[in-house]
């Protein structure tokens, strides 16, 4: 039986993380079949925006945030993944301005070909973030399977009149991102053995690192719009606000932190499958700059794994805000602005 000092949990499956995600255009063609939702003046958020979570009012001063998110291996080091895994699912409720209060695990492990005490060491990780975020785990559900999988189900609370949605960003916000972007192409370099310890380490920090202060200090400020970077990139979910919001979005290249060495890595060969599938889906909605390589353009798709907030805030407390931020020691950088023009268009500056 294998040691859990021995394996290498990435090479165990063929994608890592968020990048496992089905793809945003085959995903919006699978979800054009489901029914139509059932209208209830309680559902604050549901369905009809591809927002982060599911808001659903209890009463006049509670409402229900719910999300659920799962994933196969996105570092090797079990603990490690375990605490990237709870720091994603927990960011859902973060980005909807709520705060998270129970969860529960997901599991997928093929319990007969893997040390028993790797799916240990992937529970305690979560359970540790779990702490650290303030929330109860209260149970869970496990299947025998061939790919290792882990995640969880987060249900948080918010004020009804608190609600942040992706879909009420303004012309004339500033738009600011709380976590630097690369991390698919850093998971893919994990795999490919092509990261210095120290640059595993970096990345591991940024995925396990909650947007618990971000999300706190948000509430004090003139914020219209918020959503969480995963796995449709910063230009997919910057889309996704442009379309709900019925604004144009401008995005200043040089102003959006990466990860050190990215542009390296992925003129090596180490860009995920969904990093370039979030590029299809969003070429033709996207203005590039001529200058701009097709590397460069697949580093702003890059399908991203426990990233951080981008938000929407007013241009009078957009410096205020990020000036809180970066006091906090969140990685913060305002990387553009909202516009009024071509409703759903992202232009990358």
């Amino acid at each position: 039986m294998e040691k859990t000092n021995t394996i290498r949990l990435t090479t165990l499956s063929s994608k890592g993380g968020c990048g496992c995600k089905i793809g945003p255009a085959d995903l919006s063609q699978v979800l054009r079949a489901l029914p139509p939702t059932v209208k209830n003046p309680n559902l604050l958020v549901g369905l009809d925006t591809s927002d982060d979570a599911g808001v659903y009012k209890l009463n006049d001063d509670t409402a229900l945030v719910q999300t659920v998110d799962f994933f196969t291996p996105i570092v090797d080091d079990p603990y490690a993944f375990g605490q990237v895994a709870a720091a994603n699912a927990i960011s859902d409720v973060y980005a909807m301005g709520g705060k998270p209060i129970t969860a529960l695990n997901i599991v997928a492990f093929p319990i007969s070909s893997l040390d028993k005490g790797i799916l240990a060491e992937i529970l305690r990780g979560a359970g540790d973030k779990l702490a650290e975020a303030g929330v109860s785990l209260v149970g869970g559900h496990s299947i025998d399977d061939k790919e290792p999988k882990f995640g969880l189900a987060v249900t948080g609370t918010v004020h009804p009149d608190k609600v942040r949605t992706n879909t009420g960003a303004k012309p004339g916000d500033k738009l600011i991102l709380t976590k630097p972007i690369g991390v698919g192409i850093y998971s893919t370099s994990i795999k490919n053995d092509l990261l210095s310890e120290e640059e595993i380490n970096r990345v591991t920090e940024v995925m396990t690192t909650l947007n618990k202060k971000a999300a706190e200090t948000m509430e004090s400020y003139d914020v219209h719009a918020c959503t969480d970077v995963t796995g449709f990139g910063l230009l997919g979910h910057a889309s996704e606000m442009a379309k709900g919001s019925n604004v144009e979005i401008r995005i200043i290249k040089d102003q959006v932190p990466v990860l050190p060495r990215i542009k390296e890595l992925a003129e090596s060969g180490a860009v995920p499958g969904g990093t370039k599938n979030n590029f299809d889906h969003v070429k033709d909605i996207v203005s590039f700059p001529e200058s701009l390589d097709q590397t460069d353009k697949w580093i702003l798709c890059d399908a991203v794994t426990s990233g951080g907030l981008l938000i929407s805030a007013a241009d009078d407390d957009a410096n205020a805000l990020l000036a809180a931020l970066q006091d906090k020691g969140v990685e913060a950088q305002i990387i553009g602005e909202v516009t009024e023009g071509k409703n759903g268009q992202i232009t990358v500056l």
